[in-house]
């Protein structure tokens, strides 16, 4: 990046300091507490924070037993928030996850009342999400996006405090519906998990022999949650996030290298059939402020902005057959985008 570009990004946001912010100590503090529990997955926790705090969902896909439900809750037991828990089976109905009406009878006569489903709660985790046919996969869609349920001609508004962290299992095929492109793109984030290392091995053993052994203290109190009022006032620091005009540029740069990859020749244009939607370049806004306010940085930078795009942009974009036949992977594609656009 130029001295040029790098004066513009640095400039303007000298009025204010994120590092100061009450808000982000409650975070961080938020971040070091679920690091004890979960362990190895350093990536994972932070893009529910990430998540969290840019008021979006998460896509979280791995192998088995990789602590995607330990993590999750995890955040809820040491953030002031209520959890649901939603198992995807093929025989779940839109209603198992949105509540519907029911008819009781009352003194005044028979009336139709409506109970809340498992959508209700401050986060939700639909475990294996793949599981569930298509219409039941729908039923999350209003949550997600309007952050309301409407349900016999009523609208319902969700918590002020709402994420959906939904998990599939990559290589199970038999019984499950892959999720529609539509469904894909209302996710903030598609987060992969991969193993811990040797070294992270062993202590998740110690700390799974720890926690079997233990056992409760007579007056032994942990910390109170961290209360919901943080997110919501760090959110609002976020907008004061600052994000330049070269900054914005390069997201909407790399978003087009992925319309129009023809303009960057082989083997990009061979590569990707269909690019990432507007959706794509406000979920690298979004996640690129949060980082760099996770950073104590009251501005956005190109590193910020390729800390996220991984996780923003591998479910957005749909490859084309010679990709898919040769091995690409969409993170493959990613990397190559980065490599060819250069930030201003």
């Amino acid at each position: 990046m130029s001295d040029h570009a790098a004066t513009q990004l640095a400039a303007a946001p000298a009025r204010r300091t994120a590092k100061d912010s009450v808000a982000r100590d409650a975070v961080l503090d938020l971040k070091a507490r679920i690091g004890k529990s979960v362990l190895g997955q350093d990536h994972l926790v932070e893009s529910m924070l990430i998540g969290l705090l840019a008021n979006g969902n998460l896509l979280i896909e791995s192998l088995p037993g990789l602590a995607k439900t330990r993590a999750v809750k995890t955040l809820a037991k040491n953030l002031a928030a209520d959890l649901s828990r939603v198992q995807f089976t093929p025989d779940l109905l839109p209603s198992d996850v949105t509540g519907a009406e029911i008819y009781l009878q009352t003194e005044k006569g028979g009336q139709f009342q409506f109970q809340k489903g498992p959508i209700f709660a401050n986060l939700v985790l639909a475990d294996e999400i793949n599981r569930a046919p298509a219409k039941v996969q729908s039923a999350l869609l209003e949550a997600m996006e309007e952050r309301q349920v409407t349900v016999a001609g009523k609208t319902y508004k969700m918590p002020d405090l709402f994420m959906v962290l939904a998990t599939e299992n990559p290589i199970e095929q038999e019984g499950t519906y892959p999720l529609p492109e539509a469904q894909l793109d209302r996710f903030l984030m598609h987060v992969v998990i991969t193993y811990p290392d040797e070294a992270t091995e062993g202590e998740i053993i110690k700390l799974n022999r720890a926690e079997n052994a233990r056992k409760p203290e007579a007056g032994a109190a942990e910390p109170p949650p961290v209360p919901q009022q943080a997110i919501l006032d760090a959110r609002g620091e976020l907008d004061g996030i600052f994000v330049s005009d070269l900054a914005q540029k390069y997201i909407v740069d790399l978003i087009y290298a992925t319309r129009f990859p023809g303009r960057y020749g082989e083997p990009l244009s061979k590569w990707i059939q269909i690019g990432a939607s507007p959706r794509g370049s406000l979920a690298i806004d979004r996640c690129a402020r949060a980082r760099a306010w996770l950073d104590g940085q009251d501005f956005v930078t190109p590193d910020h902005i390729r800390a996220v795009i991984h996780d923003c942009l591998r479910h957005r974009l749909i490859l084309s057959y010679e990709a898919v036949s040769q091995g690409i992977s969409p993170d493959q594609v990613i990397d190559k985008i980065t490599e060819l656009v250069a930030a201003a």
